[in-house]
């Protein structure tokens, strides 16, 4: 237990360089460099302390340990204007910050042979844009633009062993979120509250949730999982001109099983499907037609970014090429959650890759320590708008056209982990 204060002290210091990311929607694709190296797959095949992020039933499986990582995410957005009345087609970027460094951190210890307690650190998710020069400029807008969402999640756990098969575990989701947009403050004309548009600085807001899991180890070879995360509510009253519902901003509710088989005493093949309801979250679910209809942006049932739900299909291998190495490597899929009607708002939000391919290794040191690292790329992906600016938006219409989004990514990780 000497090692709890300063514990406690690293999860501290990891609030303050909370970075902004965007993934699987804007959720992170994993948790922990190990999971991390294998797109995410975790439900099933709990690897180091970070493990209740993903499955808090996988704290009882790894043992006394300490992990601290630190993840460097560099993504690439971009988007289009075409056929636009009110000025040429044109194109825009919106990486006017380009790199992002995202730490993480995770402790579990066995308080007997059946239960273990665990805390993890880590960012959930993001999103970020900063376009230089503004996109909505030829609608009035002015300066630059951009939105900037970051969230933080404080996660202790419990997790106990019914039997050799059976394991439960609960975490308690405290999630920090942070805001501010900018640049798009001629859309106050067609909201509840014009001066919460834009340009009021960050806000922020924490919020508390359940994180429920169970694994079972049904043979000496197969594993299976399952894990569900309950609806965590935001607000940002600062923005309650922006989002639905007076600023809500709630994080949503999100669910997934996985499986893990031992296909010989080195490889292990594993996979999980998670599914995410941002649908349900008004802020980020209701269409923008709404605004176009005139309910305007803030009310209780006001405009959002139309995302769909989103599920995501993620397979991994690890193989142990000997005690001191073991390789990993990743693919994952999903469908696309920004419709293309719906690409208008989504300029400030491209959360739109589908695809991830992932690779990693595990060292294990002499001293007993562990160093692991991962690559991940975000397979670009563009969605092309289709009716997406109406023409006849009032006051002086829009000029019909469309905007297309795009976003690629890449991302490098290190952690370096403890065992006592």
């Amino acid at each position: 237990m000497k090692r709890l204060p300063t514990t406690l002290a690293c999860a501290t210091a990891l609030l303050a360089p909370l970075g902004a990311h965007a993934t699987n929607g804007y959720f992170s694709h994993g948790y922990g460099a190990k999971s991390q190296s294998i797109a995410g797959v975790g439900i099933a095949l709990p690897q180091d302390a970070l493990a209740a992020a993903t499955n808090p039933a996988g704290t009882a499986s790894v043992g006394n340990r300490l992990d601290l990582g630190a993840t460097l995410f560099a993504p690439r957005r971009s988007a289009d204007i075409e056929g636009n009345a009110f000025g040429p087609d044109a194109s825009y970027s919106g990486d006017g910050r380009k790199l992002f460094l995202i730490p993480d951190f995770g402790y579990t210890r066995a308080l007997s042979a059946s239960t273990s307690v665990g805390l993890a650190v880590y960012g959930n998710g993001g999103m970020n844009t900063s376009y230089d020069t503004n996109p909505y400029g030829r609608f009035g807008a002015s300066a630059k633009a951009g939105v900037n969402l970051e969230q933080l999640f404080i996660s202790p756990s419990v997790a106990h062993k019914l039997d050799d098969v059976h394991t439960l575990g609960v975490a308690l989701n405290v999630a920090y979120q942070r805001f501010d947009a900018r640049g798009i403050g001629l859309f106050g004309g067609f909201s509840a509250a014009p001066a919460h548009v834009s340009d009021q600085g960050k806000d922020s807001d924490v919020g508390v949730g359940l994180r429920l899991g169970w694994t079972g180890q049904l043979t000496p070879q197969l594993r299976l999982g399952a894990t569900w995360a309950s609806q965590v509510q935001g607000r940002f009253d600062k923005y309650r001109g922006l989002f639905a519902d007076g600023g809500g901003f709630d994080i949503p509710e999100n669910f997934g099983v996985g499986i893990a088989y031992a296909a010989s005493p080195a490889t292990t093949l594993a996979a999980d499907v998670q599914h995410i309801r941002y649908g349900d979250v008004a802020s980020v679910g209701n269409s923008a037609a709404r605004l176009f209809a005139g309910q305007p942006l803030g009310s209780a049932i006001g405009p959002g970014f139309g995302w769909r739900n989103l599920t995501v299909l993620k397979l991994g291998v690890q193989h142990q090429v000997n005690e001191a190495l073991t390789v990993r490597a990743g693919f994952s899929v999903a469908n696309q959650p920004v419709p293309r009607s719906e690409t208008f708002f989504n300029v400030l939000a491209p959360g739109v890759i589908r695809q991830h391919i992932t690779v990693g290794a595990t060292w294990k040191l002499a001293s007993g320590g562990e160093l692991s690292g991962f690559y991940a790329l975000g397979l670009g992906q563009t969605v092309r708008g289709a009716g997406s600016i109406p023409p006849g938006f009032p006051p002086a219409g829009l000029g019909g056209g469309n905007a297309n989004v795009r976003l690629k990514e890449h991302i490098l990780g290190v952690s370096y982990s403890w065992t006592f």
